[in-house]
């Protein structure tokens, strides 16, 4: 999976913040509080979203209102997924990224994997 883009990024954190559908106007006038940024940029990007399967969309009047197809959490996953993909030697990946963390990462780590129903697993 590939790493959303700037805007991408920008589009996609306030639709998973505001866990509603919202329209490319809203994006905006949000957007516009940090940075100018034309409507059409945001247009032509949700559309992006929207053909890569990113989004879904619905009319809401004259404009579609967006929304997203996974959550924050499942693309944070994936992004793991696929860079644990890139070691050739996951045993050792996942030990230096454990070694990382943070006490409160771990216990949730440990939480996750009970949950997963592989608490006998660590």
């Amino acid at each position: 999976m590939r790493r959303l883009g700037e805007l991408e990024a920008e589009i996609m954190d306030r639709l998973w913040r505001w866990k509603r559908p919202a329209t490319v106007r809203e994006i905006v006038d949000d957007i516009n509080k940090e940075r100018p940024l034309a409507y059409t940029t945001v247009m032509t990007v949700a559309n992006i979203l929207y053909n890569k399967g990113w989004l879904l969309r619905e009319k809401q009047g004259r404009a579609w209102a967006y929304s997203p197809v996974r959550t924050r959490e499942q693309y944070a996953a994936a992004l793991m997924e696929d860079a644990l993909g890139a070691s050739e030697d996951h045993p050792a990946a996942f030990a230096h990224f454990v070694e990382q963390m943070s006490p409160e990462e771990v216990s949730a780590l440990r939480q996750a994997l009970r949950k997963a129903g592989l608490k006998d697993h660590f």
